[in-house]
């Protein structure tokens, strides 16, 4: 069976929403685009490096029509990868598919495992919605974690209330770029988050 890895740009707060700037739903947020003061060519390498093992693209219904605004005919190494791989939509409504290999699904619980089965590697970019589905559903194999230095205290958040409780352990040690960006690979971990006996000594990061 394939894995389905989850990309996503984050505050230090956890912050998601607008991350590489305004879009329709995002117009007026006071932030949109906080991340791009912290890319340099390194980490543009590694995106590079990661578009290139992905041979599928999973979106959540806005990520996909952002992309799809953009991504058609660049021609840089992601624009060629992402019109070259099959590209799902999870949405239950009628989202315009006019990028080339673009297929919707309407129901991510029972169609993604279906996905697993004919993708080694499947990537999910962005998708806030969408991911709250995939981690409820235990269908997301690696978390990519890209951590910009920035806190910015408002906005949607990756983790929300309500999140499914999942176990992570890191796949490989954290990695640093120029700018202060940290990339943070985590691989799910099966069962429920493990809590300790609340009569201890405390320590000194106690709340």
């Amino acid at each position: 069976m394939g894995e389905l890895h989850v990309n996503m740009n984050v505050t230090l707060d956890g912050v998601i929403q607008a991350n590489g700037g305004p879009t329709e739903q995002d117009r007026d947020f006071e932030y949109a685009g906080w991340e791009r003061p912290f890319w340099d060519p390194g980490s543009g390498e590694q995106v590079n490096a990661d578009v290139r093992v992905s041979d599928a693209l999973l979106l959540g219904r806005t990520t996909y029509d952002i992309f799809r605004a953009y991504w058609p005919g660049q021609p840089d190494e992601i624009g060629r990868a992402f019109d070259r791989v099959p590209k799902y939509v999870a949405s239950r409504g009628t989202p315009e598919l006019s990028w080339d290999t673009s297929t919707q699904i309407s129901d991510a619980a029972t169609q993604v495992p279906e996905l697993r089965e004919r993708h080694r590697q499947i990537h999910t970019w962005g998708s806030g919605n969408l991911l709250q589905t995939l981690f409820r559903e235990g269908l997301v194999d690696q978390v990519n974690l890209w951590m910009c230095p920035v806190v910015i205290g408002q906005g949607k958040k990756i983790f929300p209330d309500g999140t499914a409780p999942t176990r992570f352990a890191l796949a490989e040690p954290p990695k640093a770029f120029a700018k202060g960006v940290l990339l943070l690979r985590y691989r799910r971990l099966d069962g429920p988050p493990e809590i300790r006996d609340t009569h201890h000594r405390p320590q000194p990061f106690d709340s």
